[in-house]
């Protein structure tokens, strides 16, 4: 062996002499039907307007906003998500010095700044040039939506939780205490800060105020540390200062969950929700974002980032970011049963659209334990002259009042009507019929009630219509084998099951990334096997 020295800086003094052998053009190793080559023609077509007017200047020698661009589409696409990783893959990987076109490699930190401070502010403009630009192209039909909604992890500390309902409990709690202090300030100094109503934070300024004033006319000086012993002043001050910063927390607190009831304290924008990836394997909430997306003909057309932990509230939002931003209308929503509600009817109605969404009983309603239980509204036959119903003993319920329900978090106010029966008290099926524990009421004093919205049962039955019939069954196919299959490449394919950003900017920036490299893979695939153009799986009788 060679006696080299190899403890020195450079290894390429001691390396045997040996020329690398590159074509100057890269694009000759790369073959002509790669998917780099479709992403940087693909991303060519953009107007990037909005992403270049996020930069002040940039230099003509760096990676300019469009390069940057495509090699975080392309990283994305290849499964590579962090931006250390995306700064080795183009130092070695081939594809990314064809995209960066001989510009230097960007560091770490650029393709960080890059993602969180020019690409997030405008990524949902970018994401609806690209639906634009694959509807002008024909690959997408324009008239069936597919809606599903996955929760995927935030960046967060799964133990660093707010509750809404604990900090305001403690609120309470303090102003307890808070009550006691003023009181005895009131003994020692004759001081009546409150004088009716509530105390407030206010009133705690108004007494600090108050008492500095007595510590500067007395010329009380404080004092600290062992052997010393602090005056009676001093210690009123003192408590005073750590009820008020209490109590700017706790405000503070309750002002970031606003009308959630929990958040993340390392990502305040994240909601502690019960993930079906349960890798803790404890049932544990864990801080996440709830990913909304819509597939048409296999491609990602739209998608949003919410705080809400189930689907029912998250469609009218989806609906109208889409409606504006996008130039065409869907005509019919097809969604699974996590979608259905009054409010979410009454808005596709509203606006002209087709509602394809399966009733939250459709299963358990072809069961036999469901057609025999009597209890149900739905085993009872209905007099529409009469308006009453006649349960299995063949007694009426009739309506009896109306009521007005304000939805929880929304401005609408579902109506539905109470029917009532008023020959229980002897009924066989009494048992039966009227389920459930009241402790307030005896069995003798219970009678049978129902709540019925005509307007909803009106709905429900209408999109049942439409998803039983062969044009609906062939879209919910559809739906199961497009919108879930996005979120199976999404998380089994490409791994991606946590984000790496915080804030629900970056976080939808990180989506819109992925689906639009998403949408990418997918036109290559469309392209390569001869399938351009097609829109729906066919039913196989």
């Amino acid at each position: 062996m060679q006696n080299l020295n190899i403890l020195q800086t450079k290894y390429s003094l001691s390396e045997v002499a040996y020329q690398l052998k590159l074509p100057i053009d890269l694009g000759i190793i790369i073959p002509e039907n790669d998917r780099v080559r479709l992403l940087s023609q693909f991303v060519e077509g953009l107007d990037l307007t909005d992403l270049y007017s996020t930069y002040s200047r940039y230099r003509e020698n760096q990676a300019s906003p469009r390069q940057m661009l495509k090699i975080l589409l392309y990283a994305y696409l290849e499964g590579i998500y962090t931006s250390r990783g995306i700064e080795k893959a183009c130092h070695k990987n081939v594809d990314f010095m064809y995209l960066l076109e001989g510009k230097p490699v960007p560091d770490h930190t650029t393709i960080a700044r890059f993602r969180s401070i020019h690409f997030a502010p405008c990524a949902i403009r970018i994401f609806a040039l690209t639906t634009e630009f694959l509807k002008t192209a024909g690959e997408i039909s324009g008239r069936e939506i597919f809606i599903d909604g996955t929760k995927i992890e935030a960046n967060a500390n799964r133990y660093t939780f707010i509750w809404k309902n604990a900090v305001t409990k403690n609120m309470a709690k303090r102003f307890e205490k808070i009550a006691s202090f003023f009181h005895e300030c009131e003994v020692c100094y004759g001081l009546r800060p409150v004088w009716r109503g509530k105390i407030k934070l206010k009133h705690l300024k108004k007494l600090r105020k108050r008492l500095y004033a007595i510590k500067k006319e007395e010329g009380v000086e404080f004092v600290h540390g062992a052997g010393k012993r602090k005056t009676q002043l001093q210690r009123h001050i003192e408590q005073l200062e750590e009820h008020l910063a209490k109590i700017k927390e706790y405000t503070y607190r309750i002002h970031q969950c606003g009308e959630r009831n929990s958040c993340s304290k390392t990502d305040p924008d994240a909601t502690f929700m019960r993930m079906k990836e349960d890798h803790m394997q404890n049932g544990q909430l864990k801080p996440g974002y709830n990913l909304q997306v819509g597939v048409d003909s296999g491609y990602i057309t739209w998608l949003t980032v919410s705080w809400h932990p189930n689907d029912t509230k998250t469609l009218k939002p989806f609906l109208r970011q889409m409606e504006t931003e996008l130039s065409f209308h869907y005509e019919t929503i097809v969604a699974d049963a996590g979608y259905e509600s009054e409010e979410n009817y009454s808005y596709l109605e509203d606006h002209g659209q087709r509602a394809m969404i399966k009733p939250v009983n459709y299963e358990i309603s072809r069961t036999r334990k469901f057609r025999n239980d009597i209890s149900r509204r739905e085993n009872m036959s209905y007099n529409h002259d009469g308006d009453y119903y006649t349960c299995r003993a063949g007694k009426r319920l009739y309506a009896v009042r109306t009521r007005a329900r304000q939805e929880r978090g929304s401005d609408y106010i579902r109506r539905s009507t109470i029917y009532r029966c008023c020959e229980c008290r002897d009924c066989p099926f009494k048992k039966d019929c009227i389920k459930g524990r009241n402790w307030k009421l005896s069995e003798d004093q219970r009678f049978k009630e129902l709540e019925v919205s005509r307007k909803f049962e009106r709905q429900r039955q209408k999109s049942l219509a439409n998803i039983t019939s062969e044009e609906g069954t062939m879209l919910r196919m559809n739906r199961s084998i497009q919108a879930e299959g996005a979120f199976a490449v999404m998380k089994e394919d490409r791994g991606f099951r946590r984000f790496l950003c915080r804030g629900s900017e970056n976080v939808l920036a990180e989506s819109v990334l992925m689906a639009i490299s998403q949408n990418i893979a997918q036109l290559h695939r469309k392209i390569q096997n001869g399938k351009t153009g097609t829109h729906l799986y066919p039913l196989k009788h």
